[in-house]
């Protein structure tokens, strides 16, 4: 029978954060084609006192970072003992690239909002995504 191997936990670590990073950053960039704008936390024209689509913004980059984090940490746990099925593994790939495409063709597009606001909001959404990214993996870590 064979040895169960397991991946180093810094390296799941890392990949799970890359991987939460990566999924952050492309919810942001779809979001913005939506409205969802990080940036009008920022604006000082607006009547409102926090526009909702700033705080739905907040809160999916994080939700998104953080499950993409925890999800990867445990499948990248339970990969190398061959736990995953071939068709799972076919699932997820499919499901990132669609993301990932889908978040290529959003950045590729003029953006809608002003150059130095896009810029922080961009470093906005990664330094979200990858402090939950890196708590989702921590969690996720921790449990295995």
């Amino acid at each position: 029978m064979a040895d169960t191997t397991y991946f180093p936990r810094r390296l799941i670590l890392a990949g799970a954060i890359v991987s939460g990073v990566l999924l952050a950053l492309a919810v942001h960039m779809l979001g913005a084609g939506y409205g969802l704008d990080l940036g009008g936390l920022w604006r000082t024209n607006t009547g409102e006192f926090m526009p909702a689509g700033a705080a739905i913004a907040w809160w999916l980059i994080a939700t998104v970072g953080f499950s993409g984090g925890y999800f990867t940490a445990n499948l990248m746990h339970s990969a190398a003992s061959g736990q995953i099925p071939q068709r799972m593994r076919q699932f997820l790939i499919a499901v990132g690239v669609l993301i990932l495409a889908g978040a290529g063709q959003a950045a590729s597009a003029p953006s809608p909002v002003p150059t130095v606001s896009g810029v922080l909001a961009g470093l906005a959404a990664l330094c979200l995504g990858a402090v939950m990214a890196f708590c989702g993996a921590h969690f996720a870590l921790r449990k295995a």
